[in-house]
């Protein structure tokens, strides 16, 4: 790798690591703290590319971007932060920031990326200057995961694109936020915003859609969920739409659907017709239980914002925190929101310590806010639940062995601890009545007989042995 590169990161650490690396890849490198000083270094024509932060001291590291673009058109910019929303990924691309890193970041990617920038930095274009700072819509969209950042690159990549969105998702993951994300930071934010559900499948409300959200956007709500006519209007809407004479002025569409459209459509519930022109693009939103990582740093910031709304600030103690990051979280963000308004709202003292957290964790999942989606989701069935219980806890117990894997065995050690607790509630369930547990449970009544001996699980007095 051959080119000068400025750094510019108020983290004296940072700065050392990226200094010693770049500079074992053959590179040359200046580093400072100062947004002032990294201006200085581009005015007199050094480096070849340029890595900063965004929070500095004197400023801000996107904000810089413009007048680099203005000076060096050619010289690309990489941004690495620690604020890991969707706003930091689109004000990047907006800004034509070159790639942008969330921290913590991997230190090889970084390479790749600075290897690519420095080998495509003569093919640089010119760039308008940087949209103005916009309120922030997307407060539950945070996250440095692989999957959230890669989330939030591809909205950033579409957003003014004359493109159908489908964003897929489980309830709670925060669907209709980016449809909102769509709206609101695209040049259409200023338009109206029209929002359409099963229940507005009425031909007459899908007909005047496009008028009433003309220049804006059009969010369609789990389309799934429309009869057969309503689905028939709804292609009608979008054929509207895109045969209008004012073609510039055309509403775009957005739709929310379940986690798996595909299965949606081999079902019947969804027309083909229907899906094919809503997919211009297909956005998978991560359930919070892929993205343990975020948990921890997603609550905070949820507790932060409910301290701005009025509700008492508060904080999340070490022991409450290991529980928070061990839950499953079947509801999502969402469930997490409602926890963490519940703890705000209930709670005595500023920490947030174990014993509340694991008492709050106790109460049932509560499924009805509207923060982020905009109708109340369904209550997740409650074998998706065990599901998704269970798969957390796998997860946890191969993330325990860190890069290793668990001790042979695995499956059979899994299929013992399952049937114990599984044998015990079905006993408990008819009573001790080993004949209708076993029908209960589908198998013999010897082959349930044999099981209760060979885990040594003992019939308590009240059950009789048949």
């Amino acid at each position: 790798m051959d080119g000068t590169v400025l750094i510019a990161d108020d983290d004296r650490s940072i700065r050392m690591v990226l200094t010693q690396a770049l500079g074992r890849a053959g590179c040359r490198v200046h580093a400072t703290g100062s947004l002032a000083q990294l201006s200085k270094w581009v005015q007199e024509g050094r480096g070849d590319l340029v890595i900063t932060d965004v929070m500095m001291p004197d400023g801000n590291g996107l904000d810089c971007i413009p007048a680099i673009r203005q000076a060096r058109p050619d010289l690309p910019v990489i941004v690495i932060s620690a604020q890991n929303t969707i706003v930091t990924a689109i004000r990047a691309a907006e800004a034509d920031a070159f790639d942008y890193l969330p921290k913590p970041f991997d230190l090889p990617d970084l390479m790749a990326r600075a290897r690519q920038a420095l080998s495509r930095r003569s093919s640089r274009r010119d760039m308008q200057p940087a949209a103005p700072d916009r309120p922030d819509p997307a407060l539950p969209l945070v996250g440095h995961s692989a999957a959230m950042q890669s989330l939030f690159r591809m909205v950033a990549r579409v957003l003014n694109a004359d493109l159908a969105v489908l964003i897929s998702g489980e309830p709670g993951t925060g669907r209709t936020t980016i449809a909102r994300v769509f709206h609101d930071l695209s040049e259409r934010g200023g338009a109206p915003l029209l929002i359409l559900g099963p229940t507005d499948g009425h031909r007459d409300i899908m007909a005047a859609a496009p008028g009433n959200a003309r220049g804006g956007t059009i969010v369609i709500e789990n389309p799934a969920g429309f009869d057969m006519a309503g689905q028939g209007a709804l292609i009608a809407l979008i054929e509207a739409a895109e045969s209008a004479s004012d073609h510039l002025n055309a509403p775009r569409i957005i739709a929310t659907t379940g986690p798996d459209p595909l299965a949606d459509m081999a079902a019947g519930r969804l027309r083909a017709d229907l899906y094919y022109r809503l997919a211009g693009i297909t956005l998978g939103v991560p359930p919070l239980r892929a993205r343990v990582d975020d948990i921890l740093p997603l609550a905070a910031h949820l507790l932060a914002r409910a301290a701005r709304r009025g509700l008492p600030e508060r904080h999340l103690g070490d022991d409450a925190a290991v529980l928070l990051r061990a839950h499953p979280f079947a509801g999502n963000v969402r469930e997490l929101e409602n926890l963490m308004r519940r703890l705000a709202l209930t709670g005595a003292g500023t920490q947030i310590g174990g014993d509340e957290m694991a008492e709050a964790l106790k109460g049932p999942l509560v499924a009805g806010s509207t923060d982020y989606d905009d109708r109340p989701a369904i209550m997740p069935a409650v074998h998706a639940r065990l599901s998704h219980s269970v798969e957390a806890h796998l997860q946890r117990y191969f993330d325990l062995h860190g890069d290793g894997l668990p001790p042979p065995g695995l499956y059979e050690r899994i299929l013992h601890e399952i049937e114990r607790p599984l044998l015990q509630v079905a006993l408990d369930a008819t009573g001790g009545n080993q004949l209708r547990c076993a029908e209960l449970l589908g198998i013999n009544r010897n082959t349930l007989r044999k099981k209760l001996t060979d885990l040594n699980i003992e019939v308590a007095r009240r059950r009789k042995l048949m």
